[in-house]
């Protein structure tokens, strides 16, 4: 089964990444390189990418047939998608244990969410 960590981040998280030293902010993304390398190793990445902030983006609506196009950020709320692997795993529990590795585990910034299966409308 499929399932996705996503990685959030917010005023809390990017002050306490403010405060870090050049060292610890570089063992923070090799520690992301380093569980890259073992889900690849494993077999069970799918792919693995870092967003930038909400204000690089584009919100997109369809209003009376119009294609409506808005710059970031959208929300008010102040959390936002930092980035996220997609892996393939026995388990949910697998899965946590893989997130809880993570610096970002640290800061309440990650979730985990099984990828919808398709397959069960098979069964309608």
């Amino acid at each position: 089964m499929k399932y996705l960590i996503l990685i959030y981040s917010n005023p809390r998280s990017r002050a306490a990444w403010d405060k870090l030293t050049e060292e610890q902010q570089r063992q923070f993304g090799q520690d992301h390189y380093d569980l890259s390398d073992r889900l690849r190793a494993s077999g069970e990445l799918v792919v693995s990418e870092g967003l930038p902030g909400p204000e690089t983006g584009k919100g997109v609506s369809v209003r009376d047939g119009e294609v409506v196009v808005t710059d970031g950020p959208f929300a008010e709320a102040k959390e936002y998608l930092a980035g996220f692997y997609l892996v393939e795993a026995d388990s949910i529990d697998q899965v946590i244990a893989h997130a809880a590795t993570l610096p970002d585990a640290h800061h309440d910034g990650i979730e985990v969410r099984p990828v919808w299966d398709p397959s069960v409308l098979d069964d309608l």
